[in-house]
């Protein structure tokens, strides 16, 4: 128990899933329930929710990482599970039904082969001596070998390589210990590995995306030339790996010769935005299929990371822009072909020269903004260089990242929502996925009104600015950027807005209305 007490807390700061951070016992009328030592939630495709066991192997550490809290030169208790003692505790939760998986981290203890080689061992007890066929989420770690990378791809559902920090400037300032080329050549494996399993079970080798982006002909899962000529280059030799699936030999060769030809389709991954440079290109030497090792024998039949490939930044720690950060997360979508990306606001636990002084407020809301952008890039079509701009390289953490672009592009608004495009409507504040959907439904056989609009799940509050029905705005406002932006951040009017509209008329103050008054 004092173990998990250390090693869940110490997991806190791993965000690569959804974190509840409640002590919520089980009562009488009530499914399940939470408990403090490392219990979060993690949501799964149809809507369920998920608990995990969130947790790290052991917080000893060789790395001297400046943010983190268990760096060696850390004075903090150090602990370690045994592989078959954190698996008793997983089963133990899961009978109890305290959990329906496990998120398994750890600090670098020896070498970063001693322990991804404890990680593997834990996941090989699980599945195969514990017979455990729930969730489970391994954070690997950069600069092991490529057999245990493997077996961790067979044995889990889902794998995280943490970038730590977006550029390589602030990663060799930061953690001098890590090398970019140790955490992006192991996800570039690990992306081959999973295009090369999808497509020997016939499936597209991208990794599916919400039905939304196949109505968009914008945004970054809507390049035809990133879809089509990527899954061409594998497809071409599925037939030799297909052949082999049973015994998975080495006859993989059709996919090596291959990958580079997948590498050069995808963008270099060097891009100039001013001040700071993104570098997460992929070389062609680090193309590689992963084969199943000895500890995975077992689970031959089990796919590779079926629940795809995540991964995490640290965000407030140094300099880098908003611009920065999302241009990261769009590169590494498409060049990595990854699940999710996650942001950790960055807390202040370490004193260092090189760190944001304590006192300097957690950027919570921003790392909320950067979460609302990643949204908007992978269902709403938009692209980063939209969101922002070298010249406005920080979303107005006042309003919501489509909201600001919205107040930023004026001279398009209003649209009518009788005749808008699909793409048009998604790019409204207040019009969402669904919404935007049954317009285009609704509309072909009525005639919209605003009640009609609200019945569908548009949030007029904010899209009434944006948006005519039949030639008519909902009210007599100006389309101006500063008036339109003081309503959406006056909290006073949240709860009476429509009131205070009816009310209110907008025009310019006479300076004759003083002596009228009268």
């Amino acid at each position: 128990m004092d173990k998990l007490k250390i090693l869940a807390d110490a997991a806190k700061y791993d965000v690569a899933c959804t974190s509840s951070g409640v002590d919520r016992k089980g009562k009488k009328g009530a499914l399940g329930n939470s408990a403090a030592c490392g219990i979060c939630h993690s949501f799964a495709a149809d809507g369920r929710c998920i608990s995990l066991l969130k947790v790290l192997m052991t917080n000893h550490c060789v790395f001297d990482c400046k943010y983190c809290v268990n760096r060696r030169s850390n004075d903090v208790e150090r602990v370690a599970f045994e592989p078959d003692e954190l698996c008793r505790l997983v089963i133990e939760f899961y009978k109890r039904n305290y959990i329906e998986g496990l998120f398994l981290s750890s600090g670098v203890l020896k070498s970063p082969e001693y322990t991804m080689e404890k990680m593997c061992e834990v996941l090989n007890l699980l599945r195969n001596k514990y017979m455990f066929n729930g969730y489970i989420h391994v954070k690997t770690i950069p600069g092991a070998p490529d057999e245990l990378l493997s077996a961790a791809g067979y044995l889990a559902d889902r794998i995280s390589i943490n970038l730590e920090l977006p550029t390589r400037e602030s990663l060799e300032k930061l953690a001098p210990n890590k090398k970019f080329e140790n955490i992006l050549e192991p996800m570039g494996k690990v992306t081959d590995t999973i295009a090369a399993h999808r497509l020997a079970i016939g499936k597209n080798a991208k990794m599916e995306r919400g039905k939304i982006n196949s109505y968009l002909e914008r945004g970054i899962f809507s390049d035809s030339q990133y879809i089509s000529e990527n899954t061409s280059s594998y497809r071409s030799n599925t037939s030799e790996y297909s052949s082999n699936t049973s015994e998975y030999s080495s006859n993989t060769s059709g996919y090596c010769s291959n990958t580079s030809e997948y590498n050069s389709n995808a963008d270099n991954g060097i891009i100039d935005i001013g001040s700071d440079n993104i570098d997460i290109g992929r070389s062609s030497s680090a193309s590689k299929i992963l084969l199943p090792q000895e500890i995975g024998k077992t689970n031959l039949k089990r796919a590779f990371a079926p629940a795809g490939q995540s991964t995490q930044m640290i965000i407030g720690a140094t300099p880098e822009t908003d611009l920065t950060l999302v241009k990261t997360t769009e590169q590494l979508y498409k060049t990595y072909d990854l699940k999710r990306v996650f942001y950790s606001a960055y807390i202040p636990v370490n004193e260092d020269s090189v760190l944001p002084d304590k006192m300097t407020e957690v950027p919570l809301l921003r790392e909320h903004r950067l979460y609302q952008a990643d949204w908007l890039m992978r269902f709403y079509g938009f692209r980063a260089d939209e969101l922002l701009t070298k010249e406005r390289p920080n979303f107005n953490e006042q309003v919501d990242p489509k909201c600001d672009w919205a107040l930023r592009h004026l001279d398009i608004y209003p649209v009518e929502v009788q005749r808008a495009s699909y793409d048009d409507l998604l790019r409204v504040p207040g019009i969402g996925p669904k919404s935007a959907m049954r317009i285009v439904n609704t509309r072909r056989y009525a005639r919209l009104d605003f009640d009609t609009l609200k019945k569908i799940g548009v949030v007029l509050k904010r899209a009434h600015y944006f948006i005519t029905c039949n030639g008519k705005m909902m009210y007599n406002t100006p389309i101006e950027e500063n008036y339109i932006t003081r309503q959406l951040v006056d909290d006073n009017r949240k709860d009476n807005w429509k009131t205070k509209h009816q009310n209110d008329s907008y025009s310019q103050m006479s300076l004759f209305d003083d002596f009228n008054m009268n």
